[in-house]
């Protein structure tokens, strides 16, 4: 055991565990983090950011085979998939050295081991080398995040039948891919692979694509999908994936009946699961439910001094989440008083174009909930900045409540949906109404007049449309 004694020691080092890091240390904490890969966790390395980077890519090649629609000429354009998959993984590395940096500037100790054992106080922790040592804190985050999850008939061997983390770094693109799960990773590597001309199939289980999102504005994508080229199966089971000397072959049922799609690779891409093994956490006292750690509204475990954040915790997965529940949990343990985290006003974003992105309640959900609603829809079809750019296709639907005129939900597909998405979870969250909304001054000309329109449309006011 090591002689010195921390006040915060974080277990997993993606934007959960260094964020409760970071927090800690500002608010005078001696802090040692514990990671057993790279910093920045799947996220940065394996997940949101270089994922983020093959979408560009995609982007941009849409960009230049049809650039003649700008009166501009580019001819002979391919793709050097290794080109892409190197440029994605720079940027990987580059945000990585960046949290490195950042321990070093709050004076935090980052130590590379896998912990092994959770207790009341301390942890024991086993280096690359199989040391193992023990660390001593008065506070103890688990911040180990999540793994894909697999399903039955499907045997995972990150060759042939793949995870995310496969799929951002083949060797080489393959011709056909089947992906089983149409989340919002799914349907992200589907735009991904369909835009570099690899023909991809997309397999639902649930009646349409992204299940979680409003059924109007996901089947709205759905129809854009199809258009792009990626074949789209809902409704369809997926019974066992078989690798064969060339490929895989999945066997899947739906309103059809049973078909074996055959392609060079299947991607799982159905959800994941909290790392929970391997930590002592029974023995600890720490209960766990279905691969997640429960927690209180503090994100205090059921073992004194021991808390979790992030995926480990459960849905929503998402990398905002956990930084926001991280900086939560050390305020908290600090004695600050603090309202609880509102998960009604977390923004849910998807990066295929059309962008999909989204706070609040869905229209069946607030219908279920019994609300009166006024809903608010603008397409970006008439306003000058989409036509000037080139990116008309979607819409902006706002939900609100009829009585008091409350925000419900917002829902974004288009071009820029993610990043316009933060202005309506700022106006959720400050209970503004639909006409305060729409009597905000929007820019003109910009994709955000949309939202302005949207608000106004719910009233029977919408200028444009």
């Amino acid at each position: 055991m090591t002689d010195e004694r921390y006040d915060m020691l974080v277990i997993g080092g993606g934007p959960g565990g260094y964020t409760a890091a970071i927090r800690a240390s500002q608010l005078g904490m001696k802090v040692v983090l514990i990671e057993r890969d790279r910093l920045g966790g799947i996220c940065l390395n394996w997940g949101c950011i270089p994922t983020k980077a093959l979408l560009r890519n995609a982007e941009i090649l849409h960009l230049l085979r049809n650039a003649h629609q700008w009166g501009i000429t580019a001819e002979n354009v391919r793709v050097d998939f290794p080109a892409v998959i190197k440029r994605s993984r720079s940027i990987a590395e580059r945000i990585s050295k960046g949290v490195e940096y950042l321990m070093r500037k709050n004076s935090i100790t980052h130590i590379q081991g896998t912990a092994r054992r959770v207790e009341r106080g301390r942890v024991e922790f086993e280096t690359p080398e199989k040391r193992k040592t023990q660390i001593q804190a008065a506070h103890i985050i688990l911040a180990t995040g999540a793994r894909p999850k697999t399903i039955p008939g499907v045997m995972i061997d990150r060759k042939r039948i793949i995870t995310s983390t496969e799929a951002m770094n083949l060797p080489t693109q393959p011709g056909s891919l089947v992906i089983l799960g149409a989340g919002a990773i799914g349907v992200e590597f589907a735009y991904f692979y369909n835009a570099l001309g690899t023909k991809v199939t997309l397999v639902e289980m649930m009646p349409g694509i992204l299940p979680v999102e409003d059924r109007e504005i996901s089947g709205a994508l759905e129809a854009s999908l199809k258009k792009q080229g990626i074949s789209i199966l809902v409704q369809t089971k997926v019974e066992r994936a078989t690798v064969t000397k060339t490929g895989v072959t999945v066997s899947v049922a739906g309103p059809s009946g049973t078909e074996d799609l055959v392609a060079d690779l299947a991607l799982v891409a159905v959800g994941v699961q909290g790392n929970v093994e391997n930590l002592g956490l029974e023995a600890a006292g720490v209960k766990v439910e279905k691969q997640h750690i429960v927690v209180d509204g503090d994100y205090r475990t059921t073992a004194e001094g021991i808390y979790a954040i992030g995926d480990v915790v459960g849905p929503p997965w998402l990398a905002h989440v956990a930084s926001t529940e991280a900086i939560h949990c050390v305020e908290s343990i600090a004695g600050h008083r603090l309202p609880a985290v509102d998960y009604s006003s977390i923004p849910g974003c998807t990066y295929c174009q059309p962008q999909l992105a989204s706070v609040g309640m869905t229209e069946d959900r607030a219908l279920a909930e019994g609300y009166e609603l006024r809903i608010g829809r603008f397409p970006f079809r008439p306003l000058g900045k989409a036509m000037a750019i080139g990116e008309t296709e979607g819409m902006v639907k706002l939900i609100f409540d009829r009585k008091y005129g409350e925000l419900l939900g917002a829902h974004i597909l288009g071009s820029e949906a993610t990043e316009m998405i933060a202005e309506l979870v700022i106006a959720k969250r400050l209970e503004s109404t639909g006409r305060e909304i729409f009597r905000s001054v929007h820019a003109h000309p910009t994709l955000s007049e949309a939202v302005m329109e949207a608000a106004a449309a719910a009233y029977g006011e919408a200028i444009n449309i």
